[in-house]
């Protein structure tokens, strides 16, 4: 039943909504919260290490995307630009006539300024045309 004000001479309903339960409420949640939270931990990315390997390749071809988008397969023979729908073919082409070498491997050399989709979208075609052992070139600190 609604609260009832006397004043005067009629009984009035009082239409005002009591917000001192709700501050309550409000203020017990921002405790909770400002308890909890420094206890959460932050999301971390566990990133995979990467180190020297044991023994690198013997034979080498480099896949090397430049800053201007043009791609180019470099071996010991000789360097041709690709289109990005070859890069995959030739490298396994190349790959295959190695099979004598069984320690041949494809480099994957990207400008610094390149997207990281661009160098990713490379190496998924590369691993889709079922190349083996393609590797990331990184530039050594100092």
């Amino acid at each position: 039943m609604p609260a009832m004000a006397s004043r005067g001479r009629g009984r009035r309903t009082i239409n005002e909504i009591n917000m001192v339960p709700f501050i309550d409420v409000m203020l017990v949640l921002l405790i909770i919260f400002m308890v909890t939270a420094p206890m959460l931990t932050p999301g971390a990315i566990n990133m995979p290490s990467a180190g020297v390997s044991q023994k690198p390749p013997a034979n080498i071809a480099r896949v090397i995307l430049n800053k201007d988008g043009s791609i180019q397969l470099k071996t010991r023979d000789a360097t041709v630009t690709l289109r990005s729908t070859e890069v995959g073919p030739a490298a396994l082409r190349w790959q295959q006539a190695q099979s004598k070498d069984k320690d041949s491997g494809i480099l994957l050399s990207a400008d610094k300024d390149l997207s990281y989709e661009t160098v990713m979208k490379t190496l998924g075609v590369l691993k889709k045309a079922g190349v083996d052992r393609v590797a990331l070139e990184v530039k050594q600190s100092s």
